[in-house]
């Protein structure tokens, strides 16, 4: 479980975030989670009027893969947008860049720009340009995120294959491996070429310990509604290379507060008038609970409503973290309740 994120106290006296940011400095509250559709007219009303602003993951929320809305999703996004709510586009997914999202929304019916996506692969790049970063990067990843290095002026090598030839040995004495002088990070992004070469790389420019170590997510796999089988994560990749290098990544996505950070800096962003959607508890909810927003748990993806109820009644202060305030089955059960 990620470490205690201490929060100062919003200057709203609304009772609810109150009561949220107390949670996370780690009383003895605990948490329920409410079927949002089942509260009162009214009592809708007013949550629909306490928040401003929207934070909403996309994978296992909005859609699935890459052509797979779910239930009408784009049109539920839409209306909120209509009613007067900003939008932002959250994931941990590093697979593509901020335009590729645009087109990606685009194509899929969500009304989007490049301003509302904050994806992890920007969020590195973001870092990396922020502390003056010169040197090269390895990147564990795909171009998701050598897209938004590009776009910072930062060079980088190691997305596509890199297999093993034959044995260890015989691939080290082969001269198929070899090490740049010149890199100075490693972000490690998902990577579905993910191979022993590219972990012993990671590991070998690591153990330099000026080398910086970066990790856009730890999410351990990818919501899937096909096949019947688990899809690991970014999460899987990281802990390998994080276990090999003997070395602690920062960490950019969800539940890290970076997102809020980045969003505050360009918007008027007031935790305390924010609701998160998101189908996750360890990264989506687990945010909205450490930044004091609103909590909206939606049943389409990885958590389920089962491990919700066991997180109620737990005694550990980390669980009730993961506890949502509202769930609903599918995003677009919101549709009947909009005004």
């Amino acid at each position: 479980m990620p470490a205690k994120t201490m929060l100062t106290m919003p200057k709203s006296t609304d009772k609810e975030v109150q009561i949220r940011l107390r949670l996370q400095e780690g009383l003895n509250m605990k948490r329920s989670c409410k079927l949002l559709s089942t509260l009162a007219k009214e009592d809708f009303g007013k949550f629909f009027e306490s928040f401003d602003t929207v934070l909403t993951d996309c994978d296992g929320v909005l859609w699935m893969g890459e052509n797979e809305v779910i239930d009408s999703a784009n049109i539920t996004l839409n209306k909120l947008q209509e009613l007067g709510k900003k939008v932002f586009y959250v994931t941990n997914n590093s697979t593509k860049s901020r335009d590729d999202y645009v087109t990606k929304c685009a194509r899929l019916g969500f009304k989007a720009d490049k301003e509302s996506i904050i994806g992890t692969s920007y969020l590195a790049a973001s870092y990396l340009k922020n502390i003056e970063f010169n040197k090269k990067v390895y990147v564990i990843g795909s171009e998701g995120i050598t897209k938004e290095l590009d776009a910072v002026g930062i060079s980088h090598s190691g997305i596509g294959r890199d297999v093993m030839s034959d044995t260890v040995v015989d691939h080290l004495k082969s001269g198929n491996f070899t090490l740049d002088p010149d890199v100075g990070a490693v972000i490690v992004g998902f990577d579905q070429h993910f191979s022993y070469p590219k972990m012993m790389k990671a590991a070998s420019y690591l153990y330099n310990k000026d080398t910086l170590f970066i990790a856009t997510n730890t999410d351990e796999q990818f919501p899937s509604s096909d096949f019947g089988v688990v899809i690991p994560g970014t999460g899987s990749i990281v802990a390998a290379v994080q276990t090999c290098s003997a070395r602690e990544p920062i960490v950019m996505g969800k539940p890290n507060p970076t997102i809020k950070d980045v969003i505050a800096k360009t918007h008027n962003l007031d935790p305390a008038r924010t609701l998160m959607i998101g189908d996750r508890c360890n990264t989506d909810i687990l945010l909205g609970t450490r930044c004091g927003f609103a909590t909206l748990l939606v049943l389409t993806g990885v958590t389920q409503i089962h491990e919700v109820r066991e997180w109620e009644k737990s005694e550990d202060a980390e669980l009730q973290k993961l506890v949502p305030d509202f769930y609903l089955d599918k995003l677009s059960d919101l549709l009947d309740l909009l005004p």
